[in-house]
Order: structure tokens, then C-alpha cells, then sequence
């Protein structure tokens, strides 16, 4: 079972402090490695493969020198935004996205898609059948949901027990004053912070949430109670939006080719909408990699949040020591912990 420090009730004063034990032993060592080498040296057990049908590919026109432009999209797994994944899955199948545009920029905030007439009623295209209204309060996950959606992705119940002697192994360590997790800082806009399968997640003592870091691919909408249904996406360019947490939801990441989206020309319009459609970039295509020819699908995988490798990378990330530094932060953001993608190798 994977572990996580968001559970409830009396599993979750032992599971928050999951990390800490980790944190001792991965300590940097005096050479006081910089983050990357950390990432660098992670053995290959501590990295995770992406499952292809968790993938999305979306195919830009090529830029102005002929290049081609592709943007690979995570989608966020179960428990979180269910409702709206499985609306873009829908959307995907049916091509819907094919030949519409990227219809926003805005700097240091966010670039977004969809179909540029959606506002058209005359002109805006159809959504295909199936998609559904998902309730606001889906932007969140209860901690008991979570807990159980964790549970059911447990192969076995000693895998469930092994995860449980962790925790309490991990609270014991703790208690002898271990180094806290360099996300545990302070934060404005959530009591807890902490990684799950290689995403950054918040908390309060009710329910877990995705967070607005940058690179995340979050859905468009308009004033409550509309949620959006997913046929218009935005990924963030600039400082984490956080404000947007619970607000907005969260459906994945890009996890390679932002520099495609990030470096566009700025709409001049309001909220940065591009006024001419000429200034707009056509997407190609939008399809889920495992439909794809093997040799076409990206091959990516991340560093695993639960890895000693990984501890020690944000553990690094806080205090960097390597030589350029003098003085170290002491803590950290949790977006300014990146998740490190790789494509596989081999």
C-alpha cells in the first residue's frame, strides 16, 4: 500500500510523522550533494514508470522555424477530481479537441485552451455525450475517503499492516526530536503539506487536496456553482496560484514540453485572452498516449515521493549547501519541491 501522511482520526497523529525517520537517515551527507545530483544518483527502484493511459498528448502546430511542439499531460489519479478526468477521457475519445486553440496567456499566471467560440452559442462546438456536472465539493477529497481509496489499492492486508508498523516506527523517531520534513514549514494556505505518489498535496483535519504548483493543469469555469467541465483546460506558467486551491480543480501536470506553452507570446486582451484569432496557436491533436503507436507514446517515469532518494532531494531543495550557496533557507515551499519526471532510458 502506498504510504501517505493524510489519514484520519487515530491513524493519522502516527502516519503524519511517516517521513521523519526517512529524514534521518537521509541526511546529506558532508559533500552536501546538490539536488540534482541527488535525483541523478536515485537507483532505478526509486523511480516509477507513468502508465501510458494516464497520459495525455497534445500535438501544437509547429512554430514559426517548422519545429514541432508537444506537450504531455500526467492526469491526476483516483481519489482526486474522478468526476473531471473521466469528462476529459470522454473528450479525448471523440477528438474534441483536435483543431481548437490555446486562447490565453497570461503572464506569470497561466495559458489556456479549449474551443476559441465557447462563449458562441451559435458557433461554440457540441460536447460529446456522457460528460457529467461535477459538485464543488469534489475539489476535495475527505480524509476518509482518501483513506479508503488508499486501503483499496492495497495488493494485501500485510502490506496494509507493514505500512501501519512504519508509521508507528516513523512516530517513535519523532519522538527522540528527528529533523521535521522540509515542507512542514509554516504555509498560508493549508495546516498540512505533503507528497503522495509524486504529488503535492494540502490538508486540514476534514479533507486533501491537489495544490497549485506550476506546471499543473487545473479546469476552466465560470461563477459558482459552475465546476467546468473539463473541455477547457489552463496549466500554470508563473508563481503557484495557490489562492486557487479548493476553488478550481485540479486534473494533472505537464510533465514534459512546458517550455512550448510557457514561452508564447502574452494575450494583450483582459485576463490575457488573445483579441485576434491569428495570435492564437492551434492544437493538432489531443489523445491518450496508449492509443498511440508504441514507438510514438513517451516513455516517462518519477522519482517515487516515498524514496529515500527523493527525502533527501527535498531535504536538499530546503537547504542547499552544495557550493554556490551561502546561507540555507531552511525550509521549503512545497511547489518549490518539484516532482523530477524523467524520460526512461531504457
Amino acid at each position: 500500500m502506498k504510504q501517505t501522511r493524510f489519514r484520519s482520526a487515530a491513524l493519522r497523529a502516527a502516519a503524519a510523522l511517516a517521513p521523519l525517520a526517512l529524514l534521518a537517515a537521509a541526511a546529506p551527507p558532508p559533500a552536501s550533494p546538490s539536488p540534482g545530483q541527488i535525483v541523478e544518483e536515485a537507483p532505478a527502484a526509486h523511480w516509477t514508470a507513468i502508465a501510458a493511459s494516464d497520459l495525455l498528448v497534445m500535438d501544437l502546430a509547429p512554430d514559426a522555424a517548422g519545429n514541432p511542439r508537444r506537450v504531455v499531460i500526467q492526469l491526476m489519479p483516483a481519489p482526486f477530481s474522478t468526476g473531471w478526468t473521466e469528462n476529459i477521457r470522454k473528450l479525448v475519445a471523440a477528438r474534441w479537441w483536435d483543431n481548437t486553440a490555446i486562447v490565453r496567456v497570461q503572464d506569470n499566471y497561466v495559458v489556456q485552451w479549449g474551443d476559441p467560440d465557447a462563449e458562441d452559442d451559435a458557433k461554440a462546438r457540441p460536447l460529446p455525450g456522457g460528460i457529467a456536472q461535477v459538485p464543488e465539493r469534489d475539489y476535495v477529497v475527505t480524509l476518509e475517503a482518501f483513506d479508503e481509496a488508499m486501503i483499496a489499492q492495497s495488493p494485501s492486508d500485510d502490506d496494509a499492516d507493514r505500512a501501519m508498523a512504519a508509521a508507528l516506527d516513523a512516530a517513535e523517531a519523532a519522538a527522540r526530536g528527528d529533523i521535521p520534513a522540509p515542507w512542514a514549514a509554516p504555509d498560508a494556505y493549508a495546516p498540512r503539506h505533503d507528497f503522495f505518489a509524486g504529488w503535492p498535496l494540502a490538508s486540514n483535519d476534514e479533507s486533501v487536496w491537489p495544490v497549485h504548483c506550476y506546471g499543473m493543469v487545473g479546469v476552466g469555469r465560470n461563477l459558482s456553482p459552475d465546476t467546468g467541465s473539463g473541455a477547457e483546460l489552463y496549466t500554470v506558467i508563473g508563481h503557484a496560484p495557490r489562492h486557487l486551491d479548493r476553488n478550481i480543480a485540479v486534473v494533472g501536470r505537464v510533465v514534459e514540453g512546458i517550455e512550448h506553452l510557457s514561452s508564447l507570446p502574452r494575450g494583450t486582451g483582459e485576463l490575457g485572452f488573445y483579441e485576434k484569432p491569428e495570435e492564437r496557436t492551434v492544437i493538432r491533436s489531443v489523445e491518450l498516449a496508449s492509443r498511440l503507436p508504441e514507438t510514438e507514446r513517451p516513455r516517462l517515469e518519477y522519482l517515487e515521493s516515498d524514496s529515500e532518494s527523493f527525502v533527501r532531494y527535498a531535504l536538499a531543495r530546503a537547504n542547499r549547501k552544495d557550493a554556490f550557496f551561502n546561507i540555507p533557507a531552511g525550509g521549503a515551499d512545497i511547489c518549490n519541491i518539484p516532482v523530477p519526471v524523467r524520460k526512461i532510458s531504457q
